[in-house]
């Protein structure tokens, strides 16, 4: 019911936007959205379903943006995916100049440069680069996702702007928002937590946690252009906001042409609760000096090559993560464990942005019996 209600809540919404007369306030409102239906088959995996989630999934995004003038305007985005129905986005930009913005509500918060086309029809790929994964990797549950998920939805407030140059531009935002969430007694984040409106949208311990991007885009020549960018986010995640964790990355785009070389960089650091008894609870004992040590270390990465061929997009891709760290009594994982993904896609443009997305992907595990994922699907948007 909560996912009829949202869709014919959005669509009411745009049949007011279509009656409305030809006037400014048509021209002020704009509905939108995209699709993608992909299939997911593990063809060497027994027990495909306990390692991924295979066969048909699909994303469904719908969004409504309305522009009140030159200063204030408002983003409704409702998305259905694996985890159902969310709020996506709900917030209002104030807009004093070019260079000071302020966003307040419910947003994808500015870290790394892949979260700015997370939406399935922006990206050639039917999945996301191994440090953004929501879902789609092989593997995910014993992981725990990636480092943050893409799209990071939270509530809070930004502060964002653009400074524009001769032969290039500098972005910059800051915000506080209320973080990642966990229960009590926590070995690492509950996104089931930060993203379920049953357990509501609220900060869980009262303490924001708070974040900041900077980044430069340079025309290097006519048909080239090149961004970098450095991201940081930090807070606490437990209830009793005694635990830390600290994210950071660095990320890169070259597009010479119609063709695109990306890559990015995240690290995360997360205290984990040690408990009354970590003897019983974790696998590995105390190190030499007698103590448990509290901190694992996530990094990933990936690099990625796009290429255009007439109606088609060659795409490759090397991406991976590490962890480093204690892990729970029956974790399948070690305390130094790491995975490495080879992609090799193909997208079709059949018209517009209507696309068939097809790709191969070789995981090499050190915990587990390597695997082949195929995918293919259908997105575009609307």
């Amino acid at each position: 019911m909560r996912l009829v209600f949202g869709i014919m809540l959005l669509l009411v919404a745009a049949a007011t936007v279509s009656a409305d007369d030809a006037g400014t306030d048509q021209a002020r409102r704009n509905f939108a959205g995209s699709v993608q239906l992909d299939y997911l088959a593990l063809p060497l995996a027994s027990g495909a379903r306990d390692q991924a989630f295979d066969g048909a999934t699909v994303e469904v995004s719908l969004k409504l943006a309305m522009d009140f003038g030159h200063a204030v305007s408002s983003n409704v985005k409702i998305c259905v995916a694996c985890h159902g129905l969310e709020a996506g986005m709900a917030f209002f930009d104030l807009r004093a100049s070019d260079e000071l913005n302020l966003r307040v509500g419910r947003f994808t918060p500015a870290f790394g440069s892949f979260p700015l086309r997370h939406d399935p029809a922006n990206h050639r790929t039917s999945d996301k680069p191994l440090p953004y994964d929501m879902g789609r990797m092989v593997r995910f549950r014993e992981w725990n996702q990636g480092i943050l998920p893409a799209p990071w939805v939270d509530n809070g407030l930004e502060v964002n702007g653009t400074h524009f140059f001769e032969g290039g531009q500098v972005d910059y935002a800051a915000y506080l928002i209320g973080g990642p969430k966990a229960s009590a007694d926590p070995v690492d984040f509950d996104y089931t937590l930060s993203r379920s409106p049953e357990r509501y949208y609220i900060d869980n311990n009262s303490q924001p946690a708070a974040g900041a991007r900077l980044a430069a885009t340079f025309d290097l020549d006519e048909t080239s252009i090149l961004s970098v960018g450095a991201s940081v986010m930090a807070g606490r995640y437990d209830p009793e906001a005694q635990l830390d964790f600290a994210i950071g990355g660095v990320d890169a785009v070259l597009q010479i042409g119609g063709v695109f070389l990306r890559a990015e960089y995240l690290a995360r650091r997360t205290q984990i609760s040690l408990g009354d008894d970590p003897a019983s609870k974790f696998r590995y004992g105390p190190g030499v000096d007698g103590r448990y040590d509290d901190v694992v270390v996530k990094d990933g990465f990936y690099g990625e090559i796009e290429v255009p061929v007439g109606r088609f997009e060659l795409i490759g891709r090397w991406d991976g993560l590490r962890r480093a760290g204690n892990v729970v009594a029956n974790s399948p994982l070690r305390s130094r464990s790491a995975v490495l993904r080879y992609t090799a896609g193909l997208a079709y443009r059949l018209s517009s942005g209507l696309r068939i997305k097809t790709s191969v992907e070789a995981y090499d595990f050190t915990d587990f019996d390597d695997e082949l994922a195929l995918h293919l699907g259908l997105a575009g948007p609307f």
